[in-house]
């Protein structure tokens, strides 16, 4: 045991701003049969079951085995091989599941978030807790948000003795967040998440639309989707969605992240980007929802021209009024809607209601 004993001098030094909060089973300041803590330490019996000290006990010792003994340090690739073997899990397909290994990615994403003591940190899609852990040791309190079932137990038994840990096993979409926001009563909410690019948008727009009381939104999308979200409206590869991150938020790339940064590796790339929430719109208008209805139905057929898109929707009178409504606005009638501003759609929105 005396080399797990050094481990476990190793992990105490490593993770001393947690340590208060965690009370592992095995540590230095044990007795030298490295026995579950006795009645008279800092243990609460009542919230934790002998089982989770095992299970604790468990990770800490196999943990070390596979990855500390050599270099002092844990590498996430090892980390993921082991629970995935442990829990005999493999990659969800259906919900577009690949799980980080990076290490720097990890750090990347947590420097971004800029945690603090007093921050309540909402966690979408936490997988096996790889970034979990890192938000543990940091945030005041974190909410993770899990919709695959099989990952529950991994994370209920992995944070287990963290007093600041609530996990949800439900699909976001159907979670009140503003309702479990406000319950928290944090000055500051932030959200992390690494979302699959199939339910990108709707998760997106979600957060955006429920106009919670956040301050940024970390995330991790495929590069092409994360390529069109933080792009400026009226210039490049556009989409309808990138007016609506522009509209309520400041948006920026964090890092790129290469495939092999997974397992199993996705066939495309990814980007961290990170949305600022802005406490007022970029642009002034009377109805939101028209501005964006007008933008969507533009979009739905952008290889057209923007006076021929809403002239086919039958829904803004006849092509000659649209012409006289974008005329206007100062726009050339053969624009496309890729290429108008958010300006000026706020502009014609006014207009053409």
């Amino acid at each position: 045991m005396s080399d797990n004993k050094n481990y476990l001098d190793k992990l105490t030094i490593k993770r001393t701003n947690k340590i208060d909060k965690v009370q592992f089973p095995v540590s230095p300041k044990s007795s030298s049969n490295n026995s579950i803590p006795s009645s008279n330490e800092n243990v609460n019996t009542t919230k934790y079951s002998i089982h989770s000290y095992f299970v604790v006990y468990y990770f800490t010792i196999i943990c070390y085995n596979t990855r500390w003994k050599e270099t002092g340090e844990m590498s996430i690739l090892k980390e993921t091989k082991f629970i995935l073997d442990k829990y005999h899990i493999h990659a969800n397909k259906n919900l577009g599941q690949n799980f980080l290994i990076d290490d720097e990615t990890v750090e990347g994403i947590i420097k971004a978030a800029d945690i603090k003591k007093d921050d309540l940190i909402i966690e979408i899609g936490p997988g096996l807790g790889t970034i979990t852990k890192e938000l543990l040791e940091r945030a005041g309190k974190v909410i993770c948000i899990e919709l695959d079932s099989r990952m529950i137990e991994i994370l209920n038994e992995r944070f287990a003795l963290y007093d600041n840990f609530k996990l949800i096993n439900k699909d976001v979409l159907k979670v009140d967040l503003k309702e479990l926001i406000e319950n928290e009563k944090f000055s500051t909410t932030k959200i992390v998440a690494n979302l699959p690019y199939y339910i990108t948008t709707p998760i997106i727009m979600k957060l955006l639309e429920d106009k919670l009381n956040v301050k940024t939104i970390t995330v991790m999308v495929q590069k092409e989707v994360a390529d069109r979200l933080i792009a400026e409206p009226g210039k490049g590869e556009t989409g309808a969605i990138t007016y609506a991150i522009n509209y309520y938020t400041k948006p920026h790339t964090v890092i790129q992240v290469p495939n092999t940064a997974f397992i199993p590796a996705p066939k495309v790339n990814s980007t961290v980007i990170q949305l600022e929430v802005q406490k007022e719109p970029i642009v002034k208008v009377e109805n939101e929802e028209k501005l964006f209805e007008l933008i969507k139905i533009a979009f739905m057929q952008k290889r057209k021209t923007l006076l021929n898109a809403l002239a086919n929707s039958n829904k803004y009178g006849t092509k000659e009024e649209i012409e006289n409504k974008i005329a206007e606005v100062g726009l050339d009638l053969k624009i496309r809607p890729e290429k108008v501003t958010l300006e000026e759609y706020a502009r014609l929105v006014e207009r053409i209601k």
